[in-house]
């Protein structure tokens, strides 16, 4: 499964608004740090304002805030606002299965299993659990539990790398 660009941008941006608590953020700053286009950015921001996550302030000294603390924003809430398909499979959606395989195959179950656990990872997960210098509760996953006390996981989740800038004549 791959996340949409848009689920990725929301992220940013959430996450960059997160760590910065103490100010008002712009979507110039935000597409300068991220390399992104404005456009891209500002139809995400107006979105995460619709959703009332952020707060937007327009015009000279304006830009957006996270309305809601970090610590009570899941990432699987935010994946599932922002991404329209989780079909991993033809069989997912009843009214357009053509799979001849369906009335006794078992891989429907477990792929279906496969998301509930892929979601209940991302629940598991919050803003703050994301945002560097921001510490929510620590996130238990699999590997986590597995691996004895005293060795230091690695960090999941970094500042986002900058995106190429685009080509010339390209929108980003």
């Amino acid at each position: 499964m791959r996340l949409s660009e848009y689920t990725d941008y929301t992220l940013r941006v959430l996450m960059y608004c997160a760590a910065h608590r103490d100010r008002l953020v712009t979507i110039g700053e935000l597409a300068e740090h991220h390399g992104l286009s404005k456009n891209h950015l500002m139809k995400v921001v107006n979105d995460l304002a619709r959703q009332g996550l952020l707060e937007t302030i327009r015009g000279r000294g304006g830009g957006l805030r996270l309305l809601a603390e970090p610590e009570t924003i899941r990432i699987g809430d935010v994946v599932r606002a922002t991404e329209t398909d989780f079909r991993l499979v033809e069989c997912f959606d009843a009214t357009t299965n053509a799979c001849t395989l369906s009335p006794s195959c078992r891989l429907k179950h477990l792929f279906d299993d496969a998301l509930a656990g892929y979601f209940k990872a991302l629940d598991g997960a919050t803003l703050a659990d994301m945002t560097p210098g921001r510490q929510g509760k620590p996130v238990a996953t699999a590997r986590s539990t597995r691996l004895q006390a005293g060795r230091k996981l690695p960090s999941v989740v970094a500042a986002p790398l900058p995106r190429r800038a685009a080509r010339p004549g390209r929108s980003a």
